[in-house]
Order: C-alpha cells, then sequence, then structure tokens
C-alpha cells in the first residue's frame, strides 16, 4: 500500500509539475485554490469508494441509471425487433434472418440496435428534467459546493458542475449569460472542464460496452474530474483580474421548450444527431486505424520488425501497428497513473487512442482486452479515460461556445490546444487517485 500511495504521489507531482511549466503565469497561481481541489478531489474519492453508506448511496443512484437504460428495450424492440432481456437474438420483423442477414450476437449489432438508442433516450429524459428544473437544482447543489471549497467564481462553479452531468457542449448553455463577460481564465476553465467530463449520453454507452458494474465507476470519475480540471486550468491559466469577475453562484431559470412534449422532442432531436456523429465517427475512425495498420503492418514485414514486435510482447500485438507505437508512447504515462508493470503498453495502447482518436474508440479496445488485465489496470484505465480530451474535442468547443459567445471565438482559439492538456491532466490525476483508493480489488 505504501508504494501504491508514493508512486501515486509521484504521478501527481509529475503532472501537476506539467502544469506549472506550462502555465501562462506562474507567479500568479492560487496555491490554495489548488490544495483545496486536490483534497476536494480525494475526500470525494474515499468518501464514494470507501465509506459504505456513501458508496451504497452512489451504487444505489448508479444501479437507478442502469435501470433507466434498460427502459429503451420497449422503444427499440419495437422499431429494430425482438431479443430477449440478456442476449440479442438478431430476429427482425423486416426480415425472420435479421437485420444483417444472419443471427448476430456481435459487438456491432449490440452497439448500432441497443447502445445507440440509449443515447436518445438519455439525451430526451436530460431534456425533460432540465425543463422541470430538477437538473439546474442538482448543478446548483455541486457548484455551491465546488464554489466554497475552492473559492471559485460563480460562471466556473455553475460550468464545472454542469459538464458533470451535461457534457462540454451543452454546459455553456447554462452559463450564457455570463460567457462574453468571462475572463480568460475562467473560459480556461469551463473549456478544460468540457474536456474532463463526459455527457450523460455517452456515460449510457460506456456502461452498456463495459458492463453495470462499471457504471458507479463511471459516475464517480466525472464527478472527482471536476475539481481535478478545476486545478489544472488555473494553474494553466492563472486568473489574474480578480477583482472584476462575478462570484454570485445562480443558475439561469430558462426553460428547454415551450412545454414538457416540447423539451422531449427537443432531446429527441438532439440526442438522434449524438447518435449519429457516434456512429459515424466510429466507422470513420476504426476503418482509418485499420487503413493504417495495413500500411504500418507491411512496413513492418519489410523491415523485420513484425516478429521481434510479437515475440517482445509475448503476442499482444502481431507486429508494427499504430496500437503498439501509441502503447510505447504513452506507456511510461501509464506507469506514472500507477499502472501495474505488465500491463503498462497495453494502458499505454489506451491512453493514447483516447487521446489522439477519441475516448468512444478507447473504452471499445478495453472492453475487448479487459480480461487480460489486472483489476487495478481496468480501474486506472476506466478512469484515465473519462472524459472528452481529444483533438476533435478543440473544434467542437471553439465551434459550440463560440456561436453563442462570438465575441470570445479569439481566446477559445487560443486556449484549445492547452484545455486538451488540461483536461487529459485531470483525467490522469483522477485515475492516480482512484488507482491508490481501490487497488486492486475486483469491480464491486
Amino acid at each position: 500500500m505504501f508504494i501504491d500511495i508514493a508512486r501515486g504521489a509521484l504521478g501527481m507531482v509529475v503532472l501537476i509539475g506539467i502544469c506549472f511549466l506550462l502555465s501562462k503565469d506562474r507567479k500568479n497561481i492560487d496555491w490554495k485554490l489548488v490544495g483545496g481541489g486536490i483534497l476536494l478531489q480525494v475526500v470525494l474519492a474515499i468518501l464514494i469508494l470507501k465509506v459504505p453508506f456513501v458508496y451504497q448511496v452512489f451504487d444505489f443512484i448508479a444501479d437507478g441509471f442502469v435501470k433507466l437504460l434498460s427502459f429503451t428495450d420497449e422503444g427499440a424492440r419495437f422499431v429494430f425487433g425482438l431479443w430477449d432481456s440478456d442476449v440479442w437474438v438478431g430476429k427482425a420483423i423486416y426480415n425472420e434472418n435479421g437485420l444483417a442477414g444472419t443471427e448476430m450476437y456481435s459487438l456491432g449489432f449490440m452497439f448500432a440496435f441497443k447502445v445507440l438508442p440509449t443515447i436518445v433516450f438519455f439525451s430526451a429524459f436530460s431534456a425533460m428534467l432540465y425543463y422541470f428544473g430538477i437538473l439546474q437544482r442538482i448543478i446548483f447543489v455541486f457548484a455551491w459546493v465546488m464554489s466554497r471549497v475552492m473559492h471559485m467564481t460563480g460562471a466556473e462553479s455553475i460550468a464545472a458542475a454542469a459538464n458533470v452531468f451535461i457534457g462540454q457542449t451543452e454546459a455553456p448553455l447554462v452559463i450564457k449569460p455570463y460567457l462574453e463577460r468571462m475572463t480568460k481564465s475562467e473560459i480556461m476553465c469551463l473549456m478544460t472542464g468540457g474536456m474532463a467530463t463526459i455527457a450523460g449520453g455517452v456515460f449510457a454507452l460506456f456502461v452498456i460496452f463495459l458492463g453495470p458494474q462499471y457504471a458507479i465507476h463511471f459516475l464517480t470519475a466525472s464527478i472527482i474530474s471536476a475539481p481535478a480540471a478545476i486545478v489544472a486550468a488555473k494553474i494553466l491559466y492563472p486568473e489574474t483580474n480578480r477583482e472584476a469577475i462575478n462570484r454570485d453562484v445562480s443558475v439561469p431559470k430558462d426553460k428547454l421548450g415551450r412545454n414538457v412534449l416540447d423539451a422531449i422532442s427537443m432531446g429527441t432531436t438532439d440526442g438522434i444527431k449524438l447518435a449519429v456523429n457516434v456512429g459515424g465517427m466510429l466507422i470513420v475512425f476504426i476503418a482509418m486505424v485499420a487503413f493504417l495498420n495495413y500500411g504500418l503492418i507491411k512496413i513492418g514485414f519489410w523491415v523485420g520488425l513484425n516478429d521481434n514486435i510479437a515475440a517482445a510482447t509475448g503476442g499482444r500485438y502481431d507486429g508494427l501497428s499504430l496500437e503498439f507505437l501509441l502503447g510505447m508512447v504513452f506507456s511510461p504515462i501509464a506507469w506514472l497513473l500507477g499502472t501495474p508493470v505488465q500491463d503498462i503498453t497495453a494502458v499505454g495502447q489506451l491512453l493514447g487512442t483516447k487521446t489522439v482518436i477519441n475516448e468512444v474508440i478507447a473504452y471499445k479496445d478495453l472492453s475487448l482486452i479487459a480480461d487480460g488485465l489486472q483489476p487495478k489496470s481496468i480501474i486506472i484505465a476506466t478512469y484515465a479515460l473519462c472524459g472528452f480530451a481529444n483533438f476533435s474535442s478543440i473544434g467542437i468547443q471553439i465551434g459550440g461556445i463560440g456561436a453563442i459567445a462570438p465575441s470570445q471565438r479569439e481566446t477559445l482559439s487560443q486556449l484549445g490546444l492547452k484545455s486538451l492538456i488540461g483536461g487529459t491532466i485531470a483525467c490522469f490525476l483522477t485515475a492516480i487517485i482512484a488507482g491508490v483508493i481501490v487497488g486492486n480489488s475486483p469491480l464491486m
């Protein structure tokens, strides 16, 4: 246990040191805020993962979330076909041999006809909660806690809390009245928070990818990554004009839609867009990875690397590939996070995939290799991948936030790369803490 704590402390020092070296203004870093953020992160992680009563509460919430997702089956059953409660049988009402021409139990079939519908349903359900003001109240509680513990501005606190529940594209709408007047440090905090957390619809996707036992870990990761994102953002871009900021914590009361049915319809439309986007990304990026790997494996054959790579990795990799290269580049970081030595290349590959491509592909890969990993490696990977910190998110944020706050577009462009670094480091800080606390215990 002492070695785990020491290695975790080393990893945190290195990650915070990277933020310090890249800081815009090292003299103005608020180390009290940094200390408060790390303390809040550790306390929340210990409470949720180690205190039985608190764990049971969050486990109940996570189980409720999984149950909520199961209701999607009723709608999907009507539209796509029939399946039993545990295994899809691929018997479609349109074709006795199934939608794809054969009976299928594949990940792809599950993804297309079970996973994507959950994104649509959860988006609509979230819109309904927002219409009734329930989501705003939950956001306010989290924002109030962070503003008191970390002495943040009102807009920063609300945005950080909103990112936990509704993600990087919707959270800016909650603070729309503040956006045009926010300082660069506040914008940095908003962007980094969006990079370090996930949206509810994607949360649903990951639960189905890896299993319901992971639900509490996804929930915990998103919650404790919020203060970690603030820590990283405030080191990378400290606030220098503290007198001009607004510390009032008030969530706008705007409702989504004219009535509840309109809100559900709008949420459904947004969910369809997200589901189609996720499906399209998977098709394109997996195809691109296959294309690159085809070329790399040929190069490996020509120069005689493939056999050496296969032997050196114990058969984990067949030869030169994008996964192998990412694993080599990111394996030192995987070690810093506390990953068992035998798994650092595999976890490094996942970290690289998440950063270079996206978290959906990374979690898909994790679901395929999880049986060969140590329990601690799975926990660290689960937490480290739980965020939107990838290159495509820079464009999403510039386009999304810039559309509702045009005067901030230049600032958004300037801070894009730094927010990616900050969001990545925030997820890594969360993974270190989870790895130390959970250790080698199997998933509950």
